[in-house]
């Protein structure tokens, strides 16, 4: 019997659930996420669509956190993800960028697994389901995430313990104990995933926990971001950071502007500015994990 925690590619059933039991879009939200990201629809899942359609990802879907100061609950459910990004031209976290991205892999043919990984904090490492990224399964096991704050632009072999080089920088996977993978970027650690599938669902503590503790890093700071062909561009608040060709320029942008640059960098329309909330307290649901990214 198939483990239902892994999305493995099926025939969709009446309810939208392939034979896994696994989310699978129907062809409207997969026209409509590919037309957000600028991708053709893949004629196969290999490995060259995949570096295209995660590159486009990551330069068209911001990094950001908005919803938590808006008072506004995440739901872990495959096709709300896929709708605030392909049809509200929204961002998110790694739960939703990379929960979302890997509904639209499945449903395109890719075999897909969610991944548990614990964020390196420079004195140790976060907790169990600090951080979701995928595996990808076809000729060759491939990591992909489009939800690290500086996200990863192409997949990285997972069997490769060699630098690999890509747009945002270097990266390197080192075998760790009880056979989970250290990522590296830049010589730096990342972070450490496990290679055992989980569900969506497995993550819902832990990203409650980001978005309501008060100790959260998300819940304490504004960050929208999105990388570009020369470099990146931020914007925390009021302060927007452009970065090109390695120079940064930071602007402190007056009230009346920072509507129009979320807007103009990113796509995003909103009809007041975003500003840190007080942490509402909410009773947390009954699901494992918690975590920081």
């Amino acid at each position: 019997m198939t483990d239902n925690r892994t999305a493995t590619v099926r025939r969709a059933d009446p309810k939208g659930l392939d034979r896994a039991g696994e989310p699978h879009l129907d062809d409207a939200r997969v026209s409509a996420y590919l037309e957000r990201i600028g991708a053709a629809r893949p004629d196969r899942p290999d490995a060259g669509h995949l570096r295209d359609l995660q590159l486009r990802h990551v330069r068209s879907v911001p990094f950001e956190n908005l919803d938590i100061h808006s008072g506004k609950q995440i739901d872990l459910d495959a096709r709300s993800l896929v709708d605030k990004i392909a049809r509200d031209r929204r961002g998110g976290i790694c739960y939703e960028v990379n929960g979302a991205f890997a509904a639209l892999l499945t449903s395109l043919g890719y075999r897909v697994s969610l991944l548990s990984a614990r964020v390196f904090l420079g004195d140790g490492f976060g907790p169990p389901f600090d951080h979701l990224a995928l595996r990808v399964d076809g000729d060759e096991a491939w990591l992909v995430d489009v939800g690290f704050g500086r996200q990863i632009e192409f997949p990285l072999r997972l069997d490769e313990r060699a630098d690999q080089h890509g747009p945002g920088g270097v990266y390197r996977i080192a075998d760790a104990a009880d056979g989970d993978l250290d990522i590296y970027r830049d010589g730096e650690l990342q972070y450490r995933a496990e290679l055992r599938p989980r569900a969506l669902a497995d993550f819902a503590t832990a990203c409650w926990w980001h978005s309501n503790a008060p100790q959260a890093h998300f819940t304490q700071n504004l960050v929208c971001s999105l990388p570009t062909e020369t470099g990146r561009i931020t914007l925390s608040g009021r302060r927007l950071v452009v970065t090109e060709a390695g120079i940064s320029r930071d602007t402190e942008l007056p009230d009346g502007a920072v509507l129009k640059a979320y807007q103009e960098h990113f796509g995003i329309v909103l009809d007041r500015v975003p500003g840190l909330l007080p942490v509402p307290h909410r009773e947390a649901p009954a699901a494992t994990g918690r975590g920081e990214h």
